[in-house]
């Protein structure tokens, strides 16, 4: 079945929900209507959903002028970070109502710890605030802990538009985001077939800046006929989160194709549903079932890499690091011992590009590391 117009149309707005993250806010903000940003994988969003905002992730933009957050920021975290803060410090597009960040990793609390810092100082011009500090392990007390996080954050959502967030509100924003999670999960399941890796993470990122049920709606319809199979040789892609498509469309118009992924932006973001709609129901979700990257252990992500390898067909693995997020060089032995493919660690990576020199050895050896 040959693709129709308005599936293309659906494909269109994902890429253009991608290529200009403040598309919905903008229009949500004319409306009247709250935006909210986050930062953090692991991000409650069904609460903000629910306070009738619109939650939107925020993501560095390769290019952005950092200067003036080099000087609070720079040296201390990964560019990605120093980027983020740049794009606080000169809003682009409507100013946000609220910021919601969490402690998915330690660059994002840092993140945090600098913006109150100005805060106090009065530095800088900017919006509110919240952080919300929940943890990934297995035990009942980190669920309670986690559980308490989210009432502070529901009541902060409340105090903050003047009225408290109802069950009922709550039980429909959950169903969007479940139903978002499920159109998310169909692409996963045919991503490697039928999208280049580029086009993959370009709808995976469009439904973090996106309504949950507009993206549901428009990932599905894009989903209702049979893609063809991109051209390139099948490629496994870990190591650093990426903010943009950039590097996928530099290794795919270099002969690959990425078709999985192991990073925060792309196939690790899948959940299960929520399955109680409930304060309660969401300390359980986002205690055992969310699990940023960097709460995941050497051994849990060469697991990962493995299952993506053979479910992806790929013939080959790379590990990307950009420059200052050098935590996955060290996950690279395991994974290269588990993934029964040619192997490569590219390390030093500037932001948003990446320096294929040295992949050609992936066609002929069994594992290599390069340094841009």
């Amino acid at each position: 079945m040959a693709p129709s117009d308005t599936t293309h149309r659906a494909a269109a707005a994902l890429r253009a929900a991608h290529d200009d993250p403040l598309l919905h806010a903008r229009d949500w903000a004319a409306r009247g209507r709250p935006v909210v940003g986050y930062v953090g994988a692991d991000t409650p969003v069904e609460l903000i959903t629910a306070a009738g905002a619109l939650p939107v992730r925020l993501t560095g933009r390769p290019g952005r002028d950092t200067r003036r957050a080099r000087a609070y920021l720079g040296g201390a975290v990964d560019p990605h970070t120093v980027n983020l803060l740049a794009g606080l410090l000169a809003p682009e597009g409507p100013a946000l109502d609220l910021l919601v960040l969490t402690h998915d990793c330690d660059a994002s609390a840092q993140l945090f710890h600098t913006l109150r810092e100005l805060r106090r100082i009065r530095a800088e011009e900017l919006p509110p605030f919240h952080f919300a500090d929940l943890l990934h392990l297995p035990g009942e007390a980190t669920r309670r802990y986690n559980l308490r996080g989210l009432r502070r954050l529901a009541d902060q959502l409340g105090a903050w538009r003047g009225a408290a967030l109802t069950p009922a509100e709550l039980e429909e924003a959950v169903a969007a985001h479940n139903a978002a999670r499920a159109a998310r999960r169909e692409l996963r399941g045919r991503r490697a077939a039928e999208l280049s890796g580029a086009d993959a993470l370009r709808w995976y990122t469009a439904g973090t800046v996106m309504p949950p049920g507009l993206y549901a709606r428009t990932l599905t319809e894009a989903l209702s006929a049979p893609g063809t199979p991109p051209p390139g040789r099948p490629l496994f892609l870990s190591g650093s989160a990426h903010d943009t498509a950039a590097v996928y469309d530099t290794l795919e118009a270099g002969g690959w194709r990425v078709v999985g992924d192991d990073h925060d932006s792309g196939d690790s973001a899948d959940q299960p549903p929520v399955t109680q709609p409930t304060l309660e129901g969401l300390a359980e979700h986002y205690t055992r079932e969310v699990r940023p990257a960097t709460a995941r252990t050497a051994r849990e992500r060469a697991g990962a890499a493995a299952a993506g390898v053979k479910a992806g067909r790929a013939e080959a693995f790379l590990c990307y690091c950009r420059r200052h997020d050098d935590a996955h060089r060290w996950d690279f032995p395991a994974q290269r011992a588990a993934a029964p493919v040619p192997s490569a660690l590219l390390h030093d990576q500037p932001y948003g590009e990446i320096d294929t020199t040295g992949l050609d050895a992936l066609s002929d050896r069994p594992a290599t590391e390069v340094a841009s």
